[in-house]
């Protein structure tokens, strides 16, 4: 599943790229953890949400954060947690590249992930506003494409930029269609960087 990502625009140029208002700037930084803020376009221009959508784990403590739940797999987008948002407030999320961790247990790298040729690309999403942390969205997954498999068995739903508008406002059935493993050539960059900052 991925757990980072990074955005090298800021708002008003992926406003440009997707063809929509730039709406309020906010704090979001390059390299987008769950919890965090991060940048998306829903609703015809660019917002500032929370990665994840909050859930309060049996037993936890009165006070205590919930936790962020950032990928909703496909096969599952009919559960109770994402029925609502995938009928209702798909979104797309910028990315210019997605990290997974490779490698030994205590001992995993940063691998990344990134399209030839492109700065930014657009992740299928969903969204909701939360009392916890006001508008949060969660990245879609699906299964791994061959350049990924090797590394992870799931990857975000990457949207060629013909089909972002079925995405955002077609119906339900037809978006679901949209949730395949990508089919074109990727770049990976492998990294020495450990995956867990000590």
């Amino acid at each position: 599943m991925c757990n980072l990502y990074r955005l090298s625009k800021g708002p008003a140029e992926i406003a440009k790229l997707f063809g929509g208002g730039a709406g309020q700037p906010g704090n979001a930084g390059e390299s987008v953890y769950p919890g965090y803020p991060g940048l998306v376009f829903a609703e015809d221009r660019v917002r500032q949400m929370t990665w994840g959508f909050p859930l309060k784990l049996q037993g936890m403590k009165p006070g205590s954060k919930p936790k962020p739940v950032n990928n909703a797999r496909t096969d599952k987008l009919d559960n109770f947690m994402w029925r609502y948002s995938f009928a209702e407030r798909r979104c797309l999320i910028p990315v210019s590249e997605f990290a997974e961790a490779e490698g030994e247990k205590g001992a995993k790298t940063r691998t990344w992930f990134s399209l030839p040729n492109e700065e930014v690309f657009a992740v299928a999403g969903i969204w909701r506003d939360t009392d916890e942390w006001g508008p949060a969205y969660s990245m879609v997954m699906t299964e791994a494409c061959i350049h990924v498999a090797d590394v992870h068995d799931r990857m975000p739903v990457i949207l060629p930029r013909e089909i972002w508008g079925d995405w955002l406002d077609g119906p339900p059935d037809a978006a679901r269609l949209l949730c395949q493993p990508y089919p074109f050539d990727m770049t990976i960059r492998r990294t020495s960087d450990p995956w867990a900052k000590r």
